[in-house]
């Protein structure tokens, strides 16, 4: 485990890289020891980031096996959402704010009532009864410009595993008639269908999403709140945008998520 003095030192490298607007390295000679030492350096990042305002959510990365291979963990892995990066449908997105956007495509919840950590282990069943709605989202990456051939977990989560933010859609309060294992899902980029998937391609269904998340938050002590946002993962590959870029992705029968890319 590594030291107090080690951890705080992490979360200040990566909170002077974002504001001096760095490319993201792996920690290198400052590699953590692991993977709850990666936590532990996100969360005193994000106490660092207090500025940013009040956490309004959580994330869900590297759900895909071949991801996590890669990256040299065999599960998911998790992040705060700040509520002032979640944006409505059908805006504009510079570019210049971010360092180094890319797009993700995913279906997001909104917690109905606080999920209480003394209820834990959740189930895709059981968490169920804690999501008030579904929306169709875009999480935004913010990679800043990384080489993605030098990928690894503990970096990543010291760098609060990349989230820019959400673009939500339409808020869908009678999700529970769907099949969230297989309900299609697909991209319309600068007007053409380019893409095809299903809701279940993250984790085989975005409730076991919820479920993996709410467990692990109830294991770091992180609330889960009534009117939080978990963004449960993403059903397509990753896309790097230009500007003039416009990205339309839908899930069938719960509507449309849009954005515009500016310079």
């Amino acid at each position: 485990m590594s030291t107090d003095a080690e951890i705080r030192a992490v979360a200040e490298r990566r909170f002077a890289e974002h504001r001096d607007r760095e490319k993201y390295s792996p920690l290198g000679g400052m590699m953590l020891d692991s993977v709850d030492d990666g936590y532990r350096a996100m969360e005193k990042l994000v106490e660092l980031w207090q500025g940013r305002g009040p956490v309004g959510g959580y994330k869900i990365a590297l759900t895909s096996k071949p991801i996590q291979e890669l990256c040299g963990v065999d599960q998911p892995c998790g992040g705060f959402v700040f509520r002032e990066t979640i944006h409505p449908s059908g805006g504009e997105l510079s570019l210049g704010d971010f360092n180094g956007l890319a797009l993700e495509f995913e279906l997001a919840v909104r917690i109905g009532k606080d999920i209480p950590a003394a209820s834990a282990p959740f189930t895709a069943e059981s968490i169920r009864d804690y999501v008030a709605a579904c929306h169709p989202a875009f999480e935004l990456i913010d990679d800043r410009r990384a080489d993605y051939s030098t990928l690894d977990a503990i970096s990543m989560l010291s760098d609060n595993i990349w989230c820019g933010g959400v673009v939500l859609g339409p808020e869908v309060t009678d999700w529970q008639g769907f099949d969230l294992a297989a309900t299609p899902v697909h991209l319309t980029w600068n007007g053409d269908r380019v893409e095809e998937s299903n809701t279940g391609a993250a984790m085989g269904n975005p409730m076991e999403s919820l479920a993996w998340l709410a467990n692990l938050a109830a294991e770091r002590d992180w609330p889960m709140r009534e009117g939080m946002i978990v963004i449960t993962g993403s059903t397509l590959a990753t896309k790097v945008p230009k500007p003039g870029d416009n990205a339309v992705y839908t899930i069938e029968g719960m509507g449309d998520v849009e954005v515009s890319i500016g310079a």
